[in-house]
């Protein structure tokens, strides 16, 4: 196991023996996730929407499209991370024991996750910035900075020795779900024709 991974079948906290120094860390996390989503709502709310910016020189419907697709690529990285991170937690029947390289193949899929994610904020954001026209969108715009909050708490937390053993999975689980809300939110409504279940 790589030197950034903690081996999640070791040095989890006992129930109920959760030290202050590893509280600390955790209120700073979720302090991080806060100050983050809350930075970008700032700056989409205040930020003039530029509806002719362009991503990969594509605007409007087509790069609504483009964003469309990298957003189920996405989702897609998102659910071989999830796979990968039950294989390291040893709860993906079946596998058994991850071999040694699946926390870096774990952490490279992160990298390359979040930075696939970095063109199409960057064009919901300069194109759009936070709306809150409708609960699809807002849904969608809320979300979205919460996911950036969500990711920078997740990388504290993995540097981190000595959490509780449901610390790093939480923090998982939360940017899987952040995930697939914006997929649903945008994607899944393009796709649609402009249509998707629920609000």
């Amino acid at each position: 196991m790589s030197s950034g991974e903690r081996d999640p079948a070791a040095g989890a906290a006992p129930p109920n023996a959760l030290s202050p120094p590893v509280g600390g860390r955790l209120t700073v996390a979720a302090a991080l996730a806060l100050a983050v989503a809350a930075a970008l709502y700032t700056f989409g709310r205040m930020h003039a929407p530029d509806y002719a910016s362009t991503l990969f020189g594509r605007r409007g419907i087509e790069a609504n499209v483009l964003k469309a697709q990298l957003g189920t690529s996405l989702a897609g990285l998102a659910l071989g991370q999830l796979t990968l991170a039950l294989w390291i937690y040893r709860r993906l029947p079946g596998a058994g024991a991850s071999p040694p390289a699946i926390p870096t193949a774990h952490r490279v899929g992160g990298i390359v996750l979040f930075t696939l994610s970095l063109p199409v904020t960057y064009h919901c954001i300069t194109a759009y910035g936070v709306q809150l026209s409708s609960t699809r969108v807002a849904v969608h715009a809320l979300v979205g900075c919460f996911f950036y909050g969500a990711f920078a708490a997740k990388v504290l937390l993995v540097r981190s020795r000595h959490l509780p053993g449901w610390a790093l999975p939480l923090a998982g689980g939360i940017l899987i779900a952040c995930i697939a809300t914006l997929w649903y939110t945008a994607a899944l409504w393009q796709f649609t024709a402009l249509w998707a279940p629920g609000p």
